[in-house]
């Protein structure tokens, strides 16, 4: 493969191998330092960069013209979500691929053409993604999911998803036991690392924006999946990422993915499936809210490392009505401070 597929177009513009789409919130240092390995690993590929930024003002534009002048800024003029937001950066990209990337992480060496190559060798694939590790160079499995089935909700649910986390059978969605270094196709792959062609993005119509964030992926992933696509990932594609950083709050985080679960079996799902996804959801929820928290008493809180599964179980209310769809939800203008995440539904 020709590590490099730059064309130029009728209007003599060379047009790029892949469109880079950050979305910036209160990310400043975090895109600086994704950046700098982004310049220095991109090897023979042919690179355009477009930073959406949801919440301007804490010197992400500045920085960029100083630091990184190629890169294209775009202020989207409200915080519009994550899915919005990637559609958003998508409509101003030029390439014949969209990567997208996460300002919490940094990019290893060989990771953009391994991708392409992925790409090139698998179009079948439509989605495609890599290998990530955390801050201290160890496997960070969250690169991709299995697939959510009726079976793995029901593992959910009764617990024996957390009762045996290394068994394949009854924790299948974490696909444990795989260390990410083999090329395969999974359930779904997270946008912290996703590339995909423009024709099949435009094919898939983009990110569904009734998702605020969390969900979006997996259900593109399905919407690829019944349009004969196999997500798959490559181990030689492999990016750090800083888990967390944008939602520091165990307990937030969860209900945040929940909020997005709920949603996407709703748009996936009909009759009595969606109907014991949903109660599955809540089941499993309520399972660790009260066992962690009755642990947390009986011990004087020494085996309370869970309990945030209380908060959540709590806050049932707000994640069992999924994301509010977009069509009504209100995008605020810019301003001073920080913006809450939108209610559900």
């Amino acid at each position: 493969m020709s590590l490099s597929r730059s064309s130029v177009d009728a209007d003599h513009i060379l047009v790029p191998d892949i469109s880079i789409l950050l979305i910036a919130y209160n990310t400043r240092d975090l895109i600086q330092r994704c950046l700098t390995t982004v310049e220095e690993n991109k090897g023979d590929v042919s690179l355009e960069i477009i930073v959406a930024d949801n919440h301007p003002g804490d010197g992400t534009k500045e920085m960029l013209a100083e630091e990184f002048p190629q890169v294209r800024y775009f202020d989207t003029g409200g915080n519009l979500g994550f899915a919005r937001g990637v559609n958003f950066a998508a409509t101003k990209a030029t390439a014949g691929y969209l990567l997208l990337l996460n300002p919490d992480t940094e990019v290893k060496p060989g990771t953009f053409e391994a991708l392409l190559e992925l790409a090139d060798r698998r179009p079948d694939g439509g989605l495609y993604g890599g290998r990530t590790l955390n801050e201290h160079g160890e496997l960070d499995p969250g690169s991709c999911w299995g697939e959510t089935t009726l079976w793995s909700l029901t593992c959910f649910a009764t617990g024996l998803s957390a009762a045996f986390k290394d068994s394949m059978r009854f924790n299948p969605e974490e696909l444990p036991g795989w260390q990410r270094d083999t090329e395969r196709e999974v359930g779904y792959i997270t946008g912290c690392l996703e590339l995909v062609s423009r024709k099949v993005w435009d094919e898939l119509g983009g990110f569904d924006e009734d998702f605020w964030m969390y969900g979006e992926d997996a259900d593109l992933a399905r919407r690829a999946r019944e349009l004969g696509y196999n997500p798959m990932i490559t181990p030689d594609a492999e990016i750090i990422h800083y888990v967390g950083a944008s939602s520091p709050n165990r307990a937030h985080k969860v209900i945040l993915r929940l909020t997005g679960d709920v949603t996407a079996v709703r748009k996936g799902w009909t009759g009595w499936r969606q109907r014991y996804a949903v109660a599955a959801l809540q089941a499993g929820a309520a399972l660790r809210g009260l066992t962690y928290e009755f642990l947390a008493r009986a011990t004087g809180g020494r085996k309370s490392s869970g309990r945030y599964w209380y908060e959540v179980w709590s806050r049932r209310d707000e994640w069992l009505k999924g994301w509010e769809p977009a069509a009504t939800r209100a995008v605020e203008a810019h301003r001073s401070g920080n913006e809450s995440t939108p209610k559900a539904a």
